[in-house]
């Protein structure tokens, strides 16, 4: 294997790979990113067994070949080589080192064969459709916050991804839930999605995508089967596993006699709550709303800091007292991208529902707080 390429053309194709690789492995191939030379291009590969990004990169092959290379400690290099510099990546003569010039600097670096390098098994993968890259964006940027941390409840720790319908119309709708706050996100079923599996994408998978989907283009492919999935765009394609899991009954979560209905600006509101919630208790985040007419008044207390009001203006004509974590409320109104945000009450015990005025397709659920 012998090839020049880019610096910048490498170091962001290793960006992309090397945040799947975990800083500490027990299984040493794991640590390697997969680097294979042919045709004028240079694919790296990097995998956790759970989750793999494969990407191809332009390069002037000279000699084809494939090794694999420790990808944070080949990374590091790269990243730290001068701008606009060319990068010759070579193999010795038995192959076991990989020689990374550039200038006049030089690094010889350990390999492990190709043929340990595991690759996830895609096998059959029935569905398959096309997102607008914007599209798959706001799907995670408008539900990952609610999505659980608890190994204990694993099928949590996802965006749970599957075809409902809503108003009669065939929608694709994403879930996430920690127990303490709900979000939910639709669009229209995109052609070729119809009759999918309900599947639950893993939380480490929603990451890599979210960062890989910021440089993508237009459209993002999608294929996926009961247990794995693949996202396709540009050179990229990321493959993962699906968590293996029942995702709870969410529809018994959103409640539906909530009577008491509150309007207010979400960016007034989010600056309102942020201030306030710098007295609140470092623990539960806990804050206080009182409706009173059309005033909403904000406090905090905490025994250890002092305490915290601040009065925002509603349209709405209720009186309720009700406690919410602070952290949680903000994750929720930052979502919201239009001026009025929508609060669907009930009384302090039960979740209240909190929507953006101008967009319907994403609900959250919030569990209140006694305080």
């Amino acid at each position: 294997m012998k090839l020049s390429i880019e610096r910048a053309a490498l170091l962001r194709s290793l960006n992309h790979v090397q945040s799947v690789v975990e800083r500490r492995n027990t299984i040493p191939i794991l640590s390697n990113v997969l680097l294979k030379a042919e045709d004028g291009a240079l694919s790296l590969a990097t995998t956790d067994m759970d989750l793999e990004i494969n990407e191809s990169v332009a390069a002037n092959v000279s000699e084809a070949g494939a090794t694999t290379a420790p990808a944070h400690t080949l990374h590091d290099i790269v990243r730290k080589l001068p701008d606009g510099s060319d990068v010759e990546l070579s193999l010795n003569a038995e192959g076991t080192q990989m020689i990374v010039k550039s200038g006049r600097s030089q690094f010889k670096l350990s390999c492990l064969p190709t043929t340990d390098f595991p690759e996830i098994g895609t096998g059959d993968l029935p569905t398959s459709f096309a997102l607008p890259a914007a599209d798959l964006r706001a799907l995670i940027d408008r539900t990952k916050f609610a999505m659980s941390t608890e190994e204990t409840r694993y099928y949590l720790n996802g965006i749970y991804l599957h075809q409902a319908e809503q108003g009669g119309v065939a929608v694709l709708r994403a879930v996430a839930t920690d127990g303490h706050r709900l979000a939910r996100f639709e669009m229209p079923l995109p052609e070729g999605a119809a009759g999918m599996p309900g599947i639950i994408i893993p939380r480490k998978a929603i990451g890599e995508l979210r960062k890989l989907s910021d440089d993508a283009a237009d459209s993002i492919v999608i294929t996926l089967s009961e247990n794995k999935i693949r996202f396709a765009f540009d050179h990229i394609i990321l493959t993962s596993k699906l968590i293996d899991g029942t995702f709870p009954d969410y529809q018994r979560v959103i409640p539906e006699g909530n009577d008491k209905i509150v309007e207010v600006d979400a960016k007034l509101l989010t600056s309102a709550v942020d201030r306030v919630s710098t007295i609140s208790d470092g623990k539960s985040r806990a804050i206080k709303i009182a409706m009173n007419g059309k005033l909403m008044t904000i406090s905090a207390s905490s025994a250890e800091a002092g305490s915290a009001t601040e009065e925002v203006e509603v349209n709405g004509d209720t009186d309720i007292e009700i406690g919410f974590n602070a952290k949680y409320l903000l994750d929720i109104t930052s979502q919201i991208e239009g001026e009025g945000c929508r609060f669907t009450l009930a009384d302090p015990a039960s979740p209240t529902i909190i929507q953006d005025n101008s967009d319907t397709s994403a609900l959250y659920v919030l569990m209140p707080l006694r305080v």
